[in-house]
């Protein structure tokens, strides 16, 4: 291997070792499989350099489009907390909620009014993420709500990938964890 390869590999250690001493989902082996992807992603020329160049918002999107099938604009544009506050304001409101599952929900043919249901959800997802009780989520509500139970990340709509997109995903880049 040229010596760019056995610095490039080097590089990859340490900064997994530092890296892996930070989360505790990843092993360090897992973690090089990480940078190595990203690397591969962005151009290894990248981890020569001080600053991360990292990834331009097209090739972001088309990432999270062709190995997790994620086209949702909306999600795709944001954070997950500011893709539901549809008007901006900080708070994500009865209205846009109910507007959000309206959008997401599949109707089935019946004799109820589905607005009625979608409403005794909406209230529903307030009594369990409304922690200051004032009618509306605020980023404080729904990051204590989110980091109590992960699934209500997705209360109203689908934001992350299903799990065999998720594992096609690890199998490719995990499969190179043997690799030096």
């Amino acid at each position: 291997m040229s010596e760019l390869s056995a610095m490039s590999r080097k590089l990859i250690q340490a900064r997994a070792e530092s890296i892996s001493k930070h989360v505790e989902h990843f092993s360090k082996a897992e973690v090089c499989c990480l940078i190595r992807e990203f690397n591969a992603l962005v151009g290894e020329s990248s981890l020569a350099k001080k600053a991360t160049s990292g990834l331009d918002r097209g090739k972001f999107r088309s990432i999270l489009h062709n190995n997790f099938g994620m086209t949702d604009d909306m999600i795709m544009d944001g954070d997950c907390f500011h893709v539901y506050d549809l008007n901006g304001d900080n708070y994500i409101s009865r209205e846009e909620m109910f507007h959000m599952l309206k959008d997401s929900l599949i109707r089935q043919p019946s004799e109820e009014d589905p607005d009625e249901g979608i409403k005794d959800l909406v209230e529903i997802i307030l009594k369990k993420m409304d922690h200051d009780h004032d009618g509306r989520l605020s980023f404080t509500d729904f990051e204590k709500s989110v980091k109590e139970e992960n699934l209500l990340l997705e209360a109203f709509g689908t934001c992350l990938p299903d799990d065999a997109r998720i594992e096609t995903f690890e199998r490719h880049v995990f499969k190179k964890q043997g690799e030096k």
